[in-house]
């Protein structure tokens, strides 16, 4: 999965994010023959629909109704200013205005969540950058720095005979929170799931600077990555590329011993 080097950035709102056309995978006929055309198409965060495609003669609607979406206008400004070209500086932190209501529609207090856990409040950046691909083949959206760092991690792992698998990187606050929904309707409780899923607006994902990290054969975000030689091999050198691993066992925050996530901390702090 290719596209060319102006158009390797994800460009983000609080509610749709504006993606390179050419790294969507069409889901009708009518899909296909529209981004075949467009350079970039506005996505609604909330569960990943497209709404319009931008072609060089104007946007084409996707969606019914489209142009009353939540947060469209936002996403329209961006295209207005003509911002969707590469970008020279870091990416500035977009609001975290809606986090309160999404902890609220799961029953949290914000202020008793962060007390409890020590877990900070996590804006999303305002664009990330195209870091290859994750196992499942889809695009892998990462803070600048940490694209870089990544990339640089992953091949030294391959110089050295270590195969490691992204699996998941930057999630918005949207995602975490049907990340939740999925887990609650299978029946699971919400202690349950915060014992392994930050709140949304808490998750390290959200920053772009974060990674779950896997190996061939090995199944996501289990326990027993940490036997594997991928995980021997990122414990020995992972610190020397800026990464962490973010939640070893008997963290302070709560969360279970995750071997699999890794942060990288040079953007950060």
């Amino acid at each position: 999965m290719h596209a060319h080097p102006s158009s390797r950035f994800l460009f983000n709102t609080p509610d749709i994010e504006l993606w390179p056309a050419a790294l969507l995978r069409a889901r009708s006929n009518r899909d296909a023959r529209v981004l075949s055309l467009a350079t970039q198409v506005l996505r609604r965060k909330r569960d990943g629909a497209y709404l319009a495609a931008v072609l060089p003669d104007g946007i084409v609607g996707l969606m019914p109704r489209w142009q009353r979406e939540a947060g469209i206008d936002d996403a329209l400004d961006l295209l207005d200013a003509g911002a969707l070209r590469a970008p020279r500086a870091p990416a500035p932190d977009l609001p975290v205005s809606q986090v309160e209501a999404r902890l609220e529609a799961l029953g949290l207090d914000a202020d008793a969540y962060a007390a409890r856990t020590g877990l900070a409040l996590v804006a999303e950046p305002a664009w990330l950058t195209f870091a290859g691909v994750d196992r499942y083949r889809r695009p892998l959206w990462l803070e600048a720095r940490t694209a870089r760092a990544w990339q640089g991690l992953h091949a030294a792992a391959a110089r050295d005979g270590v195969t490691l698998d992204a699996v998941s990187g930057y999630r918005s606050h949207d995602y975490q929170l049907g990340i939740f929904d999925r887990k609650r309707a299978r029946g699971l409780s919400l202690d349950a799931i915060l014992a392994v899923n930050a709140a949304p607006g808490y998750s390290e994902h959200h920053s772009g600077c974060a990674l779950d990290i896997s190996a061939p054969g090995e199944p996501p975000a289990d326990d027993s990555f940490d036997a594997t030689a991928a995980f021997a091999w990122l414990t020995r050198h992972a610190p020397g590329h800026g990464f962490t691993l973010s939640y070893p066992r008997d963290n302070p925050h709560g969360i279970v011993y995750e071997p699999w996530h890794w942060r990288y901390r040079s953007a950060i702090d």
